[in-house]
């Protein structure tokens, strides 16, 4: 069930903030949430910009301060496009990635997952959940996690799970590896609109 204050967020920047939202149940409830409320205005530039910024906020589940950071590197970055270079570091973080290999039903859950030590990138042992990836490095689940009921059947929970090209995860070896960079293919955020709200 979507907590009150999930729901609100939904509600103001949109069903892809949470998976839970993406429902038709929610699409139906959203529909009668306030009976008589007036349509709101559309919103101004700046207001479009924070809505973007907020909607990247509670998606990958960072704070303000980690966002900005990550803003502050993508525009520091020489060679390429700053707007991808925003996306390859949000996408870039272990919690997110072990989110994208379906071993999760959220960030939120992954994210967990590695701050109580269940993962092991290139066979060290890593519970921070932004920690960055890069193409190339390997991720196991920790042998001492493979008995936890976290990972019970979890065949059978990511048979339908399609991952972006970008990541693969083989049950048998219960290892997965980052084949390349992350490709921005997200429709759900406006990263312009993000890069131009810090540059205010």
């Amino acid at each position: 069930m979507l907590s009150k204050p999930k729901f609100k967020i939904c509600r103001r920047l949109g069903p892809g903030v949470y998976d839970k939202c993406q429902t038709s149940k929610f699409s139906a409830a959203s529909k009668f949430a306030v009976p008589g409320a007036r349509r709101p205005k559309a919103p101004s530039e700046y207001g479009v910009q924070l809505i973007e910024k907020q909607k990247v906020r509670f998606s990958y589940g960072i704070s303000e301060r980690q966002l900005s950071n990550y803003v502050k590197r993508a525009t520091g970055t020489k060679g390429a496009g700053t707007t991808e270079q925003l996306y390859y570091g949000l996408e870039s973080r272990l919690d997110n990635v072990i989110y994208r290999m379906g071993l999760g039903k959220s960030r939120r859950a992954t994210r967990q997952m590695v701050s109580h030590g269940h993962f092991v990138v290139n066979d060290k042992k890593v519970t921070i959940p932004s920690y960055e990836l890069r193409s190339g490095d390997i991720i196991k689940i920790r042998e001492g996690s493979k008995g936890k009921k976290i990972f019970d059947n979890i065949a059978e929970k990511i048979k339908d799970h399609n991952p972006p090209v970008w990541v693969s995860f083989d049950v048998g070896s219960m290892e997965g590896k980052i084949l390349d960079k992350p490709k921005n293919t997200e429709s759900f955020f406006d990263l312009n609109a993000v890069l131009e709200f810090y540059s205010r």
